[in-house]
């Protein structure tokens, strides 16, 4: 039998707040995308894990979604994500499925970073470079087992709680 990293994960029983409720920012004009928009996106990726979303994990939240100008005028976004344990084995798996969730859903020109929310988990920073490494990522999407994995995590049908 398969142990779990977290047997009996925290889960968020309200949805997010609708994104008419929260203050538009400054990029939203610029890029043509809010971050409540990327949030739309990315919050019903299933956990690789359990049988919930990121969003009812609270893995992913709208106040970790950030999109700014990179410096040379192109759309940078940029999502923080907490996993629910800091020794979660699957966090590499989550980041790969937000990036691949964008980049077959946005049909505008961006840049990505995605990133674990500082603090959250026991190796943060070798995933955060992990998962922001297009080398790493290509490999990692050739991988049969692994494409199989986000296919199926970003493709699912949320059950309601």
């Amino acid at each position: 039998m398969m142990s779990l990293d977290n047997p009996d994960p925290l889960q968020n029983r309200f949805r997010a707040e609708s994104s008419q409720s929260r203050a538009p920012l400054e990029s939203d004009d610029k890029f043509g995308i809010t971050p409540d928009e990327i949030y739309e996106y990315i919050r019903d990726i299933k956990d690789p894990e359990h049988p919930y979303t990121l969003e009812q994990l609270n893995v992913v939240s709208d106040d970790k979604i950030q999109i700014v100008d990179d410096g040379g005028g192109n759309m940078l976004i940029r999502i923080e994500f907490t996993p629910t344990v800091p020794h979660c084995s699957l966090a590499a798996i989550i980041g790969l499925c937000l990036r691949e969730k964008l980049i077959r859903e946005l049909i505008v020109p961006f840049k990505l970073h995605i990133f674990i929310t500082p603090g959250s988990h026991d190796t943060e920073l070798e995933i955060n470079k992990q998962v922001n490494d297009k080398e790493r990522v290509a490999a990692a999407m050739e991988n049969p087992n692994l494409r199989r994995m986000v296919d199926t995590n970003i493709s699912y049908e949320k059950q309601d709680l």
